[in-house]
C-alpha cells in the first residue's frame, strides 16, 4: 500500500509520531506501525494474564475473610463500601454491574468478578479501600520483599505499581502507541519497564510466570523487532 492511501485510513494525526521517529521515511513509518501493533497485542495478552490473575488471587483472599459472595455484600447496606463516601465511585460501578446481572436473571459472584476492569482491582489496595477490606490483601504477595525505611513495599507500593500496568492496558485499548520514548524517538524502554513489572509482581505472587506464559510470551521478541528498524 502507498504511504498516502496508509495514512488517508490511519489518519496523518496519528501518523505524525512515527514520521517524526522514521525521519519521514514513510516505508518505515508503516512498518514501525505495524510492528507497534504486534507489541501491543503481545503485551495485551500479558495483561490479561496478569489481570485475571491478581483478580483470582484477590477473590480467593477476601473469600476467606468475607465469604463466597463478598464482593456483592460490600456495596449492600451495611457493606464496607455502603459506609465510606469515599468509595463511592467504586461502590456504584460494582452496584451498575451488579443490577445489569440481576436485570437479565444471570447474576454469580463469578460473573459479578468478569465484569470488573482492571482499575477495581488496583483500586482495592487504595489506602481507604485496603483499610475497609480489612487489611488482607497484601497476603497475595507472599514473595514480596520487607519493607524498609528505604524501600516500603506497602499496599500504597501495589497500588503504584497497578497503576502503571493500568495506564498500559488503558494506552493500548484506545490505541495509543507504546513504541516511543521523550522526545519523539523509537524507544521500546516503557512497554519492558512495564512488562518487567508484571514479571515482577507474578513472581511476588510465587507464580512461575514463564511456565504460565509459554508459548505466549513474544514481548522481548517484538521489541527486538522495532529496535532494529
Amino acid at each position: 500500500m502507498k504511504y498516502t492511501e496508509f495514512e488517508d485510513i490511519i489518519s496523518a494525526d496519528r501518523m505524525r509520531k512515527y514520521l517524526v521517529a522514521c525521519n519521514n521515511d514513510t516505508r518505515r513509518a508503516m512498518t514501525l506501525y505495524r510492528h507497534n501493533l504486534k507489541l501491543s497485542q503481545e503485551m495485551f495478552t500479558m495483561i490479561s494474564c496478569f489481570e485475571v490473575t491478581l483478580r483470582n488471587r484477590i477473590d480467593k483472599e477476601m473469600r476467606q475473610h468475607w465469604g463466597t459472595d463478598w464482593l456483592h455484600d460490600f456495596i449492600m447496606p451495611g457493606g464496607p463500601f455502603s459506609s465510606d463516601g469515599r468509595v463511592d465511585g467504586t461502590r456504584k460501578i460494582i452496584k451498575k454491574a451488579y443490577d445489569e446481572l440481576i436485570r437479565t436473571n444471570s447474576y454469580s459472584h463469578s460473573k459479578l468478578l468478569s465484569q470488573m476492569e482492571f482499575g477495581i482491582w488496583k483500586y482495592m489496595f487504595n489506602n481507604v479501600q485496603y483499610r475497609l477490606g480489612g487489611r488482607y490483601l497484601l497476603n497475595i504477595f507472599p514473595n514480596k520483599p520487607r519493607s524498609t525505611a528505604q524501600n516500603r513495599v506497602d499496599n500504597s507500593r501495589i497500588f503504584l505499581e497497578l497503576d502503571y500496568i493500568n495506564n498500559v492496558r488503558n494506552r493500548i485499548a484506545h490505541h495509543e502507541p507504546i513504541c516511543f520514548g521523550n522526545p519523539v524517538c523509537i524507544d521500546t524502554n516503557y512497554a519492558l519497564t512495564n512488562y518487567a513489572r508484571m514479571m515482577k509482581l507474578f513472581q511476588w505472587m510465587g507464580i512461575d510466570a514463564n511456565r504460565l506464559m509459554y508459548g505466549l510470551d513474544h514481548v522481548g521478541e517484538e521489541c527486538g523487532k522495532i529496535m532494529c528498524l
